[in-house]
């Protein structure tokens, strides 16, 4: 029997349908019309000569077959996209800019930066880690390549939503709160003394909701401690001096987040986390990095 050739780009809008949970979202990611990503999809069945989707609900799932294309088609993509970007980067040279969210920095960094020196032997990446105004003005000198901020990237060239998450009230393991009222160390809505509140220096988008949280609540509050680092604003809220709000990711084993009930605190917004860049057109490089960020940052977040 003849051997049959998969389409490498028709499985390419396979595997991004799937992981985006709808071909509507991957027709906007591959760049092709919705009747473009349908066409392609039928040519897929054609070359492998099963269903791959059956009928649910109103929607499309995956049979036992598609199920199986979808972890060659992973393979067949990485071995592909690895093969071009080995031959490109041994060619290219310079450097790449990067800037990340102090949550992130280790969090991420080990897989991104290897993935990239792997297959970019002859550039150099810088990264920069710190808060989130310092991230957007340097994108704003054009001094960083690619951020992830939190926000929604303001006016940067290029922005792309990596996630939707929960800021959450964070406290400290030993002050972790019991109940309505007994927020150790942090005062509540119960309690005649202030609210203790962690937050950074200057402006910053988790210190506002956290205020704005509170005002609404009608619980008054007091600024018991600022850091102008990450690490600084955590120890704090492990030794007890008050309660700041992050989101869940990246959180060091010595504070937890608080159950919404706990000590009579405030329900929290939402926060989005944005990829930036400097410019509206991407280098290889850069795109390549924007994809291992993108990677190593849905591998990581909870489902």
């Amino acid at each position: 029997m003849a051997a049959h050739n998969l389409d490498i780009n028709a499985l390419r809008t396979f595997e991004t349908g799937v992981a985006l949970g709808t071909f509507a979202k991957a027709s906007d990611r591959v760049g092709r019309s919705p009747a473009a990503v349908s066409a392609q999809l039928k040519k897929l069945e054609q070359q492998a000569g099963v269903d791959l989707f059956r009928k649910s609900g109103r929607g499309l799932a995956l049979t036992e077959a598609g199920e199986t294309l979808l972890s060659y088609a992973r393979q067949i993509l990485a071995a592909n996209d690895a093969a071009l970007t080995a031959i490109h980067g041994m060619q290219a040279h310079g450097k790449v800019c990067l800037g990340l969210q102090e949550d992130l920095g280790e969090w991420v960094l080990t897989d991104v930066l290897g993935r990239f020196a792997r297959a970019h032997k002859g550039m150099r990446i810088e990264t920069r880690v710190c808060r989130n105004a310092e991230l957007m003005d340097r994108i704003a000198r054009d001094e960083l390549d690619l951020a992830v901020v939190w926000g929604n990237g303001g006016g940067a060239p290029w922005r792309e939503t990596l996630a939707r998450l929960p800021m959450v009230w964070i406290g400290g393991l030993d002050a972790a709160p019991q109940g309505r009222g007994a927020t150790a160390g942090a005062g509540s809505a119960d309690d005649a003394s202030p609210f203790q509140l962690v937050t950074f220096e200057g402006t910053c988008l988790f210190k506002t909701a956290a205020q704005q949280a509170l005002n609404q609540a009608n619980i008054t509050w007091d600024i018991s401690f600022t850091s102008s680092s990450l690490n600084g604003l955590l120890a704090a809220v492990a030794a007890g001096l008050g309660v700041t709000i992050r989101t869940p990711i990246g959180l060091p084993p010595r504070v937890a987040a608080l159950a919404p009930s706990a000590g009579g605190l405030p329900s929290l917004p939402d926060v989005d986390l944005t990829m930036i860049s400097s410019r509206a057109e991407h280098s290889p490089a850069v795109a390549f990095l924007a994809d291992a960020l993108r990677t190593a940052i849905h591998h990581r977040l909870p489902h």
